[in-house]
């Protein structure tokens, strides 16, 4: 997973009050499409997703989608080249839906909630998607110690960390952000959900235990 734009550093000053202006960021940086094209694409795409919701990705063929999209298997080749491409541009579409969510979407996920709301929001949001995209994410990761300069991830650093400061937390947020995003990495959810059989409301549960020992409620106005 690549991409040429990178979102703002998290040490950056950003805008007054500790916000940072943050904009969505592909995982591929692929030339732009026509209005035709895009909607085609987004077309495959949405068929390629709901055959991996039901079938998983290694059932995921060309040619399914192919069916799946009511169009032949050339066209299908023709956009993404091979599976493997059309892998990383569905991940690519399911990444920048989560962006969009937490960027610009309705509360409490979205600009409209106050800081420590949206950043307990936050973790369940990515939970859920790390559980859904497993195999396409760990699929992408060729090379672990890329994974931190991947855009998409280095984007929801900055937003957790720009929601930290906003929130009040105190120390070094940068490291913070890295340690709340350490534990709900794609492999380690994929192994406590379905390896150690852990219920997905455990996990979401330590989410918000960790974000409340961050950053504690302030006490109620008497």
């Amino acid at each position: 997973m690549t991409g040429s734009v990178p979102p703002p550093s998290p040490s950056s000053p950003g805008t007054p009050g500790g916000a940072t202006e943050l904009a969505l960021t592909p995982i591929n940086d692929p030339p732009p499409l026509r209005a035709d094209a895009a909607r085609n694409r987004t077309r495959l795409l949405e068929a390629a997703s709901q055959l991996m919701a039901g079938c998983g990705a290694a059932q995921l063929t060309m040619e399914a989608v192919a069916t799946a999209a009511g169009v032949g298997k050339g066209t299908v080749f023709r956009r993404f080249g091979d599976r493997t491409g059309l892998l990383v541009a569905l991940l690519d579409h399911r990444e920048q839906q989560l962006q969009a969510a937490f960027l610009t979407g309705p509360a409490p996920l979205g600009p409209d909630a106050p800081p420590l709301e949206r950043l307990h929001a936050f973790g369940p949001a990515v939970i859920r998607h790390e559980r859904d995209h497993h195999e396409l994410i760990l699929s992408s990761r060729t090379d672990p110690l890329r994974t931190y300069d991947v855009p998409a991830n280095r984007l929801r650093l900055t937003h957790v960390t720009m929601l930290l400061r906003q929130a009040g937390a105190t120390g070094d947020t940068e490291l913070l952000a890295h340690t709340l995003l350490g534990s709900i990495d794609s492999a380690l959810v994929h192994h406590l959900i379905v390896e150690l059989g852990m219920p997905l409301d455990r996990v979401l549960a330590g989410w918000h235990d960790l974000v409340t020992r961050l950053v504690p409620r302030p006490p109620s106005a008497a």
